[in-house]
């Protein structure tokens, strides 16, 4: 469902998919063909503005197969890469903003947030001890089942203002739905303010929703019955598709409009995808840096 695209108006698009690919592919479709077009802070000379959206996409089984998209710009080594540094946090070690470098990861915020004033100032004071707000989600619901305060947030106020690259994603929040036989579902949302919905959409989700995993296993162990992994919706103020990624856009259009996004997918069973997860996994395991310095 699409709003009118009023002059002036930011479009409003709501999505519903099944799994992880389909759900990408639809909001690729939309916003291309509904978004407006608007110039980002990242254009180079020559580059289109690009198309923009307000986003609700809604998944209804993030686990359901097949999960994995084969046609996204990356593959199943970026894929585990990201996911370990989310819900693992095996790049923490790269934030040092005070010499350059990151300023923060979506794991230390969610897992030890920590405001601070100056985040580029090394003695910047900090006020308060870093808190796990994934253990606060967990404990809480675990607690309370059906409490509305089971969220964690990303944004400092006081200094990512200031930064060149502050965290897009800017809150989860979880609740916990039991329907008539007893059984749970972990229910998540997921807040961004702005979204590269080509390049980044799916490794974030992928990421995020083996996260949703965690918290409802973590929290079936704390209240001793089982806890399934509910929908996942994502909200973004701005997803956007940069117009420097148009001509690789365009040659996947064609494709999302005739074909099912099944003939673009894998399980996760599938074996090209399991053997080049293990082996990502071994590499990280032995090297968390191992894919960076491949990169170059």
């Amino acid at each position: 469902m699409t709003t009118a695209n009023t002059i002036g108006s930011i479009p409003t698009i709501a999505i519903t998919a099944h799994c992880l690919p389909e759900a990408w592919e639809k909001a690729v479709l939309a916003v291309w063909d509904a978004g407006v077009d608007v110039k980002t802070q990242y254009d180079k000379p020559g580059d289109p503005p690009s198309k923009d959206a307000t986003c609700m996409i809604t998944v209804e089984e993030p686990f359901a197969e097949p999960r994995i998209h084969k046609n996204f710009p990356g593959g199943p080594e970026e894929l585990e890469v990201y996911r370990q540094e989310v819900v693992e946090g095996i790049h923490d070690h790269w934030i040092d903003p005070s010499a350059g470098k990151w300023t923060y990861t979506y794991h230390q915020r969610l897992f030890a947030y920590s405001p601070v004033d100056d985040l580029r100032t090394k003695d910047s004071a900090r006020p308060f001890e870093a808190f796990n707000q994934i253990q606060y989600i967990i404990d809480s619901l675990a607690d309370t089942t059906h409490t509305r305060r089971a969220q964690a947030i990303t944004w400092m106020p006081t200094a990512d203002p200031k930064t060149d690259d502050p965290p897009c994603l800017q809150r989860i929040w979880c609740r916990l739905i039991t329907d008539n036989q007893g059984t749970s579902a972990l229910n998540m949302n997921s807040h961004w303010r702005s979204r590269d919905l080509y390049k980044a959409w799916y490794m974030n989700v992928y990421a995020l929703t083996d996260l949703q995993r965690i918290i409802a296993d973590r929290i079936a162990e704390k209240i001793h019955r089982p806890v399934k992994v509910g929908r996942y919706v994502d909200i973004t103020d701005s997803l956007h598709i940069y117009g420097s990624y148009f001509d690789d856009v365009a040659k996947q259009l064609d494709k999302m409009r005739t074909t099912p996004f099944t003939d673009r997918a894998w399980q996760t069973s599938h074996p090209a995808f399991q053997t080049m997860t293990a082996e990502a996994k071994q590499k990280l395991a032995r090297d968390p840096d191992w894919y960076a310095k491949a990169k170059g």
